[in-house]
């Protein structure tokens, strides 16, 4: 079978869109395919069965374009009549507003220009428009300000009235209210908004009744660690007459060292765990920073307050010092302290292979930071990463860390992120060696939830450690979706929380620690 020249043109003639139709394009995959069958195979040349399946993907390549630009097309007519919509909707408010103003004038003139009361601000709440207008949450213009000031109603001006629209500040959280993000901290008053900082101050906690139970958790394998537990577990016991948990592996070395410790109680298995931050009002922890980690893995939602105390090789989160545990536990015991809420992310994992959104491996909830690493293979990772469904980039490079503020000195900040306060609410995005020398580190807000995704052009696996630990492998298709845990982690301040990052930032990390300048230079002229 031949096509004639005027077919051929015919056939693969665009359209005035720039795409061919649907009818020409299946023309030319019929064409093209009895091309094949009806001519002899030993008869055709190989060039021509090339030539001819090359001419089939560009047919399929172009129906392809040709019915996404129809989608595309269809979701743009879709967004207009929204949009006009939305613009009517708005012209008809703008018009009750108007109504409404000029009543206002009418009933303000007969008041000779003075306006009575404490408030600059009208309501109409009685004619029903406060719940047409509040009912989403955003922006109320129903209501109507007039300023008056001394001097405002003087001479001419005296009956003409400034009118300055209001509205109502709230928080959402992915577009749905949730009290979880509700904060009553705007205030307004004449067209101005201010707010009061969240993490202005310090956080107190004061005991309303004595604390009754503590646990105390050990770094393993350290001589030191097991003579300070020994002691601490004594004096707790016999001066202030508390309840103490402590790990299996603990009491069995404290029923070795002697069986005055037989009051120490501890669990069997996993079962037990769960419900222990209803029955421990402290936590002790004798260790460094991943004491500390192990402590917050062990709760899956509310944690009690942790006073952790120095014994590791860094300290960011541990300002006690173990020499003085007496001193220090008997003023925590009596309260107040001062405290710092360390948020915590809880990540999941989505498999390609589930059939929604909820089923999902976890949750896994991390102190520091969450890494997603090309582990062993020699490939760069790939990763495709989204901000609440919107397209944020593609990571090429080693891998990448999500981490919280409390873990911005450590895997974060060795590859080049931020050090940030812990009682910042945040998460910090920073990349592991990127193939990119304009990918720099963010700093996202807390109410963000973030998705990594391996894509399916992926040459290899990706894997994610939590905390360092728990690794997991993620396959093309698989996803790792992160938000701020609402179960922060409150450990006690030594000083403040200020004083103590400042502290450990200067002392673990010598942070801008240099020689000071001699005296005995040359000095400037005045």
């Amino acid at each position: 079978m031949s096509l004639s020249k005027d077919e051929a043109c015919k056939s693969s003639s665009p359209r005035e869109n720039g795409f061919p139709d649907h009818v020409s394009l299946a023309n030319l995959e019929k064409a093209l395919g009895d091309l094949r069958v009806e001519t002899p195979v030993h008869n055709t040349d190989d060039h021509l069965i090339e030539f001819s399946e090359a001419l089939r993907t560009v047919a399929k390549a172009l129906r392809r374009a040709a019915e996404g630009k129809v989608s595309a097309q269809a979701e743009a007519a879709e967004w207009k009549r929204k949009y006009e919509l939305e613009r009517a909707r708005n012209q008809q408010l703008e018009l009750i507003e108007d109504s409404c103003g000029r009543q206002n004038g009418s009933v303000a003139s007969n008041l000779t220009g003075e306006i009575s009361g404490p408030h600059p601000m009208v309501d109409y709440e009685s004619n029903g428009q406060q719940e047409r207008c509040c009912a989403g949450d955003g922006i109320c213009s129903h209501e109507v300000l007039f300023d008056n000031e001394a001097g405002s109603l003087s001479g001419d001006s005296q009956n003409k009235m400034k009118r300055k629209a209001s509205f109502k500040l709230s928080w959402r959280c992915k577009g749905e209210k949730s009290n979880q993000y509700k904060h009553d901290i705007v205030s307004f008053e004449k067209g101005n908004i201010s707010t009061a900082g969240r993490t202005s101050k310090q956080i107190s906690l004061k005991w309303e009744s004595p604390p009754q139970t503590v646990l105390i958790l050990t770094k393993p394998n350290s001589a030191s660690v097991r003579v300070i537990c020994l002691e601490m577990v004594r004096w707790l016991k016999e001066q202030k007459n508390v309840n103490v948990y402590v790990e299996p592996r603990v009491k069995s070395e404290l029923l070795n060292a002697s069986s005055f410790f037989g009051f120490v109680k501890t669990w069997q298995d996993e079962s037990e765990i769960s419900p222990l931050h209803t029955k421990v009002d402290l936590v002790v922890t004798l260790g460094g920073d991943g004491t500390v980690l192990w402590a917050a893995s062990m709760f899956k939602g509310s944690v009690p307050p942790i006073v952790p105390f120095s014994l590791g090789s860094l300290g960011f989160m541990t300002p006690f010092y173990s020499e003085r545990y007496k001193e220090c536990l008997d003023a925590i015991l009596k309260g107040p302290i001062s405290i710092t809420l360390r948020h915590r992310l809880q990540c999941h994992v989505i498999r390609d292979s589930a059939r929604n959104e909820y089923e999902t491996e976890g949750p896994i909830l991390v102190l520091n930071e969450v890494t997603i690493d090309r582990g062993i293979s020699s490939y760069l990772t790939n990763l495709e990463c989204y901000c609440d469904n919107s397209f944020v980039t593609s990571v090429q490079g080693d891998g990448l860390i999500l981490s919280t503020t409390s873990g911005s000195t450590a895997y974060s900040l060795a590859a080049g992120g931020s050090m940030v306060h812990p009682q910042v609410p945040g998460i910090l995005f920073t990349p592991i060696c990127p193939h990119s020398l304009s990918f720099r580190p963010l700093i996202l807000p807390e109410h963000v939830t973030l998705r990594v995704q391996v894509p399916f052009n992926s040459r290899s696996p990706a894997w994610a450690s939590f905390d360092g630990k728990d690794r997991k492998q993620l396959a093309a298709g698989d996803a790792l979706v992160c938000s701020m845990a609402p179960w922060p982690v409150p450990t006690a301040c030594l000083g403040d929380s200020t004083a103590d990052f400042l502290r450990s930032i200067q002392d673990d990390l010598h942070w801008n620690l240099r020689k000071t300048q001699s005296f005995d230079g040359p000095r400037e002229q005045l």
